[in-house]
Order: structure tokens, then C-alpha cells, then sequence
């Protein structure tokens, strides 16, 4: 093991929103390296991303000092860890929230006296103020007499999570909080994660293998490869990065962000304005409706995910089709992937989408950077 000396040129787009910073080196027996180096931006969500086994969980329980590997870890003004000055604070030490894979609720106690075992113990000041936002931000407060049995597991979830905000930490970390929920409770508590994202002032950091998560949270998105950083940066500028695309199970995407314009109650479907874009969506296009009260409304802000591969090119806005959105973009870049196919990386203003198409059909279109033309987007396809 060693310590690598970071200069002002390694550190990366987060700079300008840096709340903290994460340099890490560890070597196991095994033949696992980990080698990692990003900031913390100062709210919002940074997501690390990528399959099982590359180097996630070890990031995260290292920032939490569970695991020992070389190198600085900084979070605010406070240093955690810093081996050229011999600085290594233990965990209990460390003014952090962390919230694991299982709620790890105590089953004797009631939601309350959960949500309460933490604050009597450390004394935390403005303790019960803080109890009662976390209450009311994870819409918990009608949960506070039940037991953890008659908990599902999204309102388990919730509830750790409120525990964790009790404590005012400098910092939320998230071992794959929603990978042992069905659907239908990710879907539950999915819209609180949101509500996080947008209300807290402290920056998390969130682990997950799953697309679907790191699309409709992240902020920042850092994807790891085994145990090095293959991408990092804003979300929507690294899922559309042709170079490097992140791996997912659905391939590749791209993310617009926008705003409700309008909302059809007799189609049940929504325009959303992102520039010189207006998106129709179906209404329940995340689902969330179903299991929640929270709706949407016009002015609210809503990111759309669209998979390359339900976006296609015309040289000529479609007529007379069941296809709603036709978008006017400019042809930013080509690359072809293996086999048949050319991804294409479409841009409008500050928006950008991927295309999977044939080769073949890049061919017939005779499709070069800079050309005009319209991409094709069922709005079933189409995820909130």
C-alpha cells in the first residue's frame, strides 16, 4: 500500500461544488486493487455505480473509516483521514450517517424509540428539532407507535434513514439501501430518495448496481470498473459520453430534465419542457402514483431517462404516426459499437440523447456530425 500525492490538475468537474474530497488506495491478497480519487460535491446525491464486486461497498466503508485503506478522506472542513500527516479518526468519531442495505431496526422497539436510541445517547443538540424534520421529510410521523413488524420494508427503510438525519451528520452514505425490496417498495420509497436529494444541504453518497436507481438520482454519478474510475461527472454528461459509456442493464441512456407545462387528465399524460424540447409522457410513466400521494403538477421539475436503443432518426420531422415526440437535434458525434450497431449522440442546446441504430442504417441516411435532423421517442418509452 501506498499514498499518492493528489495535485489540483487530478481533481475533477466537482470542484466548483466541492464539499469534501476522497483519495483511496487499498491492495488485497486477493489480487483486488482498489484506486480511487473524487470530490464530494456539496449537496445533492453522488452516485457510486457498477456491477458487483468492483470496489462500491469498500469506497463506502472506508469514508466511514469501517475499513482501513490508504490515502485522505476529507469531508467539509473536517479531516478523517490523512496519512502523509498521520490523521486516522475512528468511526465513532466521525459525524456521519449510514444507512446499509438492511434497515437494522430494533425489533423490541417501536418506530419512536428507534428513531430516539441514537439522540439519547449522543446528547446531539437541536436533537429533537432535527428528530422532527427527519420525521416530517420521510413522511414517517403516522409510523411512530408501530412496531418494526408491522413495518414494510420501505417504511423500514424510511425509518433508518430518519435515524440517521437525527444525529445531524456532515454527510448520508447508502450501501444499496432499496437491494433487498421487491418493485413495488423501491417504487414506495423511491420518491422520498428524491425528496432527500432536494431538501437536504449535505451531500450523500449513494452505492447501487441498478440503473434505474443511479438514473432517477443521481446528481453526480461516478462509476467504478474493478476498483478503478472509469467516468465521473454531472450524470447526464457521463451517460452520454460515447467514449466511456456506463454499463447498464438496459444500455445505454441518456437524461433530460424539465419542466411540467401542462397535464391532459382525459390522455393522463404530461409536457414537459426541457429548452427548445416539449416532451409528451404518460402520466404513471413512473409509477410512483400507485403508491404514493405524492403527484405531479404543473411547474414541477421531473427527469426523464430514454434508452438509446427507443430513439430513432429521421432526416424529416415523421407525419401520421403513433410516435409523440419528434425533437429537432443536431448530429454531435458517432461511434461505432461492436457487430451492427452506431450509437449517436444527439444534442439541443444544453439537452442531450443517444441513438442505437444499424450501421446499415446510419449508411443509408449518410448521418455526419453537425447535420439536422429529428429524433423519434415513443412516449411509452419513456421513463420519469
Amino acid at each position: 500500500r501506498g499514498v499518492r500525492i493528489v495535485t489540483s490538475a487530478k481533481r475533477n468537474a466537482f470542484s466548483s461544488h466541492e464539499a469534501g474530497f476522497v483519495n483511496l488506495l487499498l491492495e488485497r491478497k486477493a489480487g483486488f486493487r482498489l484506486d480511487v480519487s473524487f470530490s464530494l460535491p456539496s449537496a445533492g446525491i453522488l452516485v457510486l455505480f457498477g456491477p458487483s464486486g468492483c470496489g462500491k461497498t469498500t469506497v463506502l466503508r472506508a469514508v466511514a473509516g469501517l475499513e482501513r485503506a490508504a490515502g485522505c478522506v476529507r469531508v467539509g472542513d473536517s479531516v478523517w483521514q490523512d496519512d502523509e500527516r498521520g490523521v486516522f479518526v475512528p468511526t465513532y468519531e466521525r459525524n456521519l450517517g449510514y444507512v446499509f442495505q438492511e434497515a437494522s431496526l430494533f425489533s423490541h422497539l417501536n418506530v419512536d424509540k428507534n428513531l430516539r436510541f441514537g439522540l439519547e445517547r449522543t446528547q446531539t443538540p437541536q436533537g429533537e428539532e432535527r428528530l422532527q424534520y427527519a420525521i416530517d421529510l420521510l413522511g414517517i410521523r403516522h409510523l411512530l407507535l408501530r412496531r418494526v413488524s408491522e413495518l414494510s420494508g420501505g417504511e423500514r427503510q424510511r425509518c433508518a434513514i430518519a435515524r440517521s438525519l437525527c444525529l445531524q451528520p456532515d454527510i448520508l452514505l447508502m450501501d444499496e439501501p432499496l437491494s433487498a425490496l421487491d418493485w413495488a417498495r423501491k417504487r414506495e420509497i423511491l420518491p422520498w430518495l428524491e425528496k432527500l436529494r432536494a431538501e437536504l444541504h449535505i451531500p450523500i453518497l449513494y452505492v447501487t448496481h441498478s440503473a434505474d436507481e443511479m438514473a432517477r438520482l443521481a446528481d453526480w454519478l461516478v462509476v467504478l470498473d474493478q476498483g478503478r474510475i472509469s467516468a465521473q461527472g454531472p450524470l447526464a454528461s457521463v451517460l452520454t459520453n460515447l467514449q466511456v459509456p456506463a454499463a447498464t442493464e438496459h444500455g445505454p441512456a441518456g437524461i433530460v430534465e424539465g419542466e411540467v407545462v401542462s397535464i391532459s387528465q382525459m390522455w393522463r399524460t404530461l409536457a414537459v419542457r426541457a429548452g427548445n424540447w416539449v416532451l409528451e409522457v404518460a402520466d404513471d410513466a413512473s409509477g410512483a402514483a400507485e403508491a404514493t400521494t405524492i403527484s405531479h403538477r404543473v411547474g414541477d421539475r421531473i427527469r426523464l431517462r430514454i434508452l438509446a436503443r427507443d430513439v430513432g432518426i429521421s432526416l424529416n420531422p415523421l407525419q401520421q404516426t403513433s410516435v409523440r415526440n419528434c425533437l429537432p437535434a443536431v448530429i454531435d458525434d458517432l461511434v461505432e459499437e461492436s457487430g451492427a450497431y452506431m450509437l449517436v449522440r444527439l444534442k439541443e442546446g444544453e439537452n442531450a440523447l443517444l441513438s442505437r441504430i444499424l450501421r446499415r442504417s446510419a449508411a443509408e441516411l449518410n448521418l455526419k456530425p453537425g447535420m439536422r435532423v429529428w429524433a423519434q421517442v415513443k412516449a411509452a418509452a419513456v421513463v420519469i
